[in-house]
């Protein structure tokens, strides 16, 4: 149980506005803030960035 509340699964929207996401796992300690990362938008066909939605 403490596995889950450590590290949860989240979700990664698009700011491109595809509605393309990915799912990952964060760790609330190291990233207690929403998390933004860069990554490829397959619909886009370019890097944009992709931020935490809960």
């Amino acid at each position: 149980m403490a596995r889950n509340m450590v590290r949860p699964i989240i979700k990664l929207k698009s700011t491109a506005g595809t509605g393309y996401t990915y799912v990952t796992r964060k760790n609330r300690r190291n990233d207690p803030d929403r998390l933004v990362l860069r990554k490829y938008d397959p619909i886009a066909r370019r890097h944009v960035d992709f931020r935490e939605e809960r």
